[in-house]
C-alpha cells in the first residue's frame, strides 16, 4: 500500500514539478503508520467437530437383510468410504445417468444460484478496492470575467476576461490501522463462501431429487400395471356373480360386496395416474423443460441396480462435508468479521490526500515552469458522540453472531439427525422388503395352487380369482417397498455430502481435496 501510494505521488511530481520531502516523508510516515496496524475484533475459529465414534445413532448389523429380487441385494456399510461426486452411476441406469446430466445442465434453479454465487465473487472482487489508494485525473476548463475593480487577484497579465484551464492528479488513501477494511473484506470472503456452499447444496439436492423422481415414476408405473389388472380381476368377478344370481347359485348381497369391491378398486387408479404424470412433469421441470414439451424416460425398478457397499462417515468429516453445515459456518464466519468492523467504526479514521496539477490561461502553456501546484495532507477524525448508535452496533453484531452460532449447531444437529433417520431407513427398508418378497411368494404359490385346483375342479373360479387378486396387491406392496429402498439409498449419499469435493466445476475456489482429510 505505501509503495502504491508512493507510486502515485512520484507520477504527479514527474507530470507537475518535484514534490518536497517533508510531503514525502510525512506521506511515507503515516503510511508507515497504518501498515503496523491491527485488524481489531475476534479471529474466527473453526467449530470442532462433535465428540462422537459414529454418526449412527446406534450399532450397525455387518450388513442389511436380502431378498431375491430387484433391489433385495444385501448392502453393508463401509467406514470413511469416500463418495464419488457422479454417485448416481452407482445404480448403473444409462437413462438415469443422462436425466441428471441434464438437470445439472439445464435447471433453473441451479443457474439461479450458480449466478448468485457469481454475484458474491465480483462483490468480494469490488471490495478489494478499499486495501488500495483512490487515483482520480480531472481537467477543467473555464472562461471567466472578473470585475475591473474587483479586490481578488487577477492573471499576472491583468486581464478581466480569460481563460483558464486547470488539470489535476488527486490520490486519496484510508490507511487500514484498525483494520476495518480486512474486517470488511473478510466478512465479505465469508458471505461468498456461504453463498459458494448454498449453490453445492442446491446441485446435490436436484441430483437426489432426479434420482427419487425416477425411481418414484418406476413404482408408480409398476403400481399402476398391478392396479388394472386388479380392476380387470374384480370386473371379471362381478361378472360371474351377476351370472350366478341370475341362475339362482348367489345372492344379491355377495354381488353387491363385489361391485363394492371392484368400485374400491377403480378408485385408487385415477390417483396413481395423477402422481405418475406429475412425476413425468417434475422430471421434465427439474431438467429445464416445460412439462408439455419434454418426453421423460420411462423407467424400471428391475433396471436399476441397488449399490451394495455404502459409505459411513465418521462425525468429523460429516461436518466438513455437508454443504448446509459448511453455509452455516460460513455465516458465522462473516458475523464474525462484522463485530470487527462495529469496533473500528466506533475508533479514529485517518484519511491521507495528494493533490497536483497546473493551471494556465492557455493549453499550451499547460506543464511549463512557474504553472504547476501540489498539495499533501492527512485528516484524523473520530467518533465522540453518535447517540449510542455505534455501541448498539456492535452489541447488535454479537448478537447476531451468537444467533450465526445456534443456528449453525442447529444445522450440525439436523445433518446427524438425517444420516441417522436415513440408516435407520435402510435397515428397516431392507427388513420390509424382505417380508414383502415373501409375502409376494406366498401370494404367487397360492395363485398357482388355486389353478391347479380350478383346472382339476376342486375349487370355484371365484377362488381363483380371489387369488389372483392377493397376488396382485402383495405386488403393489413389493413395488413401492423397492421404491423406498432405492430412494433411500439415493438419500443416504444426499445426506453425507453428495461427494461435491469431486467436482471440478462445484470446487473451483479452493483446491480439490477430500474436506474430511484435514
Amino acid at each position: 500500500m505505501v509503495r502504491a501510494l508512493a507510486g502515485a505521488v512520484e507520477v504527479t511530481a514527474a507530470m507537475f514539478g518535484r514534490v518536497r520531502s517533508p510531503g514525502r516523508l510525512l506521506v511515507a510516515a503515516i503510511a508507515a503508520l497504518a501498515i503496523g496496524g491491527c485488524a481489531v475484533g475476534p479471529d474466527f475459529h473453526r467449530p470442532s467437530a462433535p465428540d462422537m465414534a459414529s454418526v449412527a445413532a446406534g450399532p450397525l448389523p455387518a450388513s442389511t437383510a436380502s431378498a431375491n429380487v430387484a433391489g433385495g441385494r444385501a448392502q453393508h456399510f463401509v467406514a470413511g468410504a469416500d463418495i464419488p461426486a457422479q454417485w448416481w452411476t452407482l445404480f448403473h441406469s444409462t437413462a438415469l445417468n443422462a436425466l441428471v446430466e441434464q438437470a445439472l445442465a439445464h435447471n433453473a434453479d441451479l443457474k439461479a444460484a450458480q449466478a448468485a454465487l457469481d454475484v458474491a465473487r465480483e462483490t468480494t472482487r469490488a471490495g478489494r478496492g478499499a486495501r488500495y489508494p483512490s487515483v482520480s485525473v480531472g481537467m477543467s476548463a473555464s472562461r471567466e470575467q472578473d470585475p475591473p475593480g474587483a479586490l481578488a487577484p487577477v492573471p499576472s497579465n491583468n486581464a478581466f476576461l480569460y481563460n483558464l484551464f486547470t488539470p489535476q492528479v488527486s490520490v486519496s488513501y484510508v490507511p487500514d490501522v484498525f483494520g476495518l477494511n480486512r474486517r470488511t473484506q473478510e466478512s465479505l470472503q465469508a458471505q461468498q463462501q456461504a453463498v459458494r456452499f448454498q449453490m453445492l447444496a442446491t446441485r446435490i439436492t436436484l441430483s437426489t431429487n432426479v434420482v427419487a423422481a425416477a425411481v418414484q415414476q418406476a413404482s408408480l408405473r409398476a403400481q399402476v400395471g398391478a392396479t388394472r389388472e386388479l380392476v380387470g380381476i374384480n370386473a371379471h368377478m362381478v361378472q360371474i356373480l351377476q351370472y350366478q344370481r341370475d341362475k339362482g347359485y348367489a345372492g344379491g348381497l355377495e354381488l353387491a360386496a363385489q361391485q363394492a369391491q371392484l368400485a374400491q378398486v377403480r378408485a385408487s387408479l385415477p390417483p396413481l395416474l395423477t402422481q405418475l404424470e406429475q412425476q413425468n412433469h417434475l422430471l421434465a421441470v427439474l431438467t429445464g423443460q416445460l412439462p408439455e414439451q419434454a418426453s421423460s424416460p420411462s423407467f424400471d425398478l428391475a433396471a436399476l441396480q441397488l449399490p451394495q457397499a455404502l459409505p459411513l462417515s465418521l462425525p468429523s468429516t460429516l461436518v466438513a462435508q455437508r454443504p448446509d453445515v459448511r453455509q452455516a459456518e460460513a455465516n458465522m464466519h462473516a458475523a464474525s468479521a462484522q463485530i470487527g468492523v462495529a469496533i473500528a467504526n466506533r475508533l479514529p479514521n485517518l484519511s491521507l490526500s495528494a493533490n497536483a496539477g497546473s493551471t494556465a490561461l492557455a493549453i499550451n502553456q499547460l506543464f511549463k515552469s512557474g504553472t504547476g501546484f501540489w498539495s499533501v495532507g492527512a485528516d484524523l477524525a473520530a467518533p465522540i458522540f453518535q447517540g449510542g448508535s455505534l455501541l448498539h452496533q456492535e452489541r447488535a453484531a454479537k448478537a447476531a453472531y451468537a444467533q450465526a452460532a445456534e443456528e449453525y449447531r442447529g444445522t450440525v444437529l439436523t445433518a446427524f439427525q438425517n444420516v441417522a433417520d436415513v440408516l435407520s431407513a435402510l435397515q428397516h427398508d431392507a427388513e420390509g422388503l424382505q417380508a414383502a418378497a415373501g409375502a409376494e411368494q406366498a401370494a404367487k404359490l397360492t395363485l398357482d395352487l388355486s389353478r391347479r385346483q380350478y383346472q382339476t375342479g376342486y375349487a370355484g373360479y371365484l377362488s381363483l380369482l380371489s387369488a389372483e387378486q392377493g397376488y396382485q396387491q402383495a405386488r403393489i406392496a413389493l413395488v413401492q417397498a423397492q421404491a423406498s429402498r432405492y430412494a433411500d439409498t439415493a438419500a443416504l449419499f444426499q445426506a453425507l455430502g453428495g461427494g461435491w469435493w469431486h467436482a471440478d466445476d462445484a470446487s473451483s475456489d479452493q483446491p480439490r481435496h477430500n474436506p474430511g482429510h484435514r
